[in-house]
């Protein structure tokens, strides 16, 4: 089956892009795109997950000032891809966090779900687990966790509430790189730091020479075998968890 986009919350409200599998379903996964929309490095991780028995909704976190965002990786797709990070706003991510987290759990059936995010993507399934309940957050590289200024974060960043992503049992699995220039090393082990300190169950690697966006599939910055990795421990995290 090949994914489609379809309505998840209110008559002419947000979309997600919705991949079912063929065969058995074994959960459900969000998956929060990073600034450049639902394109078709997120539509292929949603085609992954499916393989393996997730129904995977990406949702058009954009939807308020362009519909199914899909932009390439030129200086002007990401400048017009910033504009678009700058303009949301923390309730209406939660809001739309809300509406997919409803559509996964229907689609999961028995199952659980799991949210998970790239960059701009791994914030904001972050900052689902502040305020829904799930069983699996994973992130890649994500960003404003420990600091805010914009309406996307709002004005208490997601850790400074770290305690309610331990009070909605949601496990946090999180990727990142030592020569990350937007997530630096000091700060992701500041991360470490504020999860333990707040009780919330969670797993952090991080990866030798890998930057920012290691794990996308554009040429540069890709770091192969750190992907591998990553994926490997988020299966295994999805078929222990879900």
């Amino acid at each position: 089956m090949t994914g489609q986009w379809q309505e998840i919350g209110a008559s002419g409200g947000i979309e997600a892009y919705v991949h079912h599998p063929d065969g058995e379903v074994r959960g459900a996964v969000v998956v929060c795109a990073e600034l450049y929309g639902v394109n078709a490095y997120v539509r292929g991780i949603c085609a992954e997950l499916a393989a393996l028995g997730y129904v995977a909704l990406a949702p058009d976190f954009y939807w308020r000032d362009a519909r199914r965002t899909e932009l390439g990786y030129s200086a002007e797709e990401r400048e017009a891809g910033l504009v678009l990070m700058r303009a949301l706003d923390r309730n209406q991510l939660v809001a739309d966090a809300t509406d997919a987290l409803a559509a996964a759990r229907e689609a999961a059936g028995v199952h659980g779900v799991a949210f998970l995010g790239t960059s701009m993507g791994g914030h904001i399934a972050v900052r689902a687990a502040t305020e829904l309940r799930f069983e699996l957050a994973a992130v890649f590289y994500p960003g404003w966790m420990l600091n805010s200024g914009f309406p996307l974060v709002g004005p208490v960043p997601p850790l400074e509430t770290a305690d309610r992503i331990a009070a909605n049992g949601v496990f946090l699995l999180g990727f990142n790189g030592d020569q990350d220039h937007i997530l630096p090393l000091d700060e992701w082990k500041a991360v470490e730091e504020k999860l333990t300190e707040a009780g919330v169950a969670h797993e952090l690697v991080t990866y030798p020479g890998a930057g920012h966006g290691f794990a996308a599939d554009r040429a540069d910055g890709h770091d192969a075998a750190a992907t591998a990795d990553a994926w490997r421990r988020i299966h295994r995290a999805l078929a222990d968890r879900l």
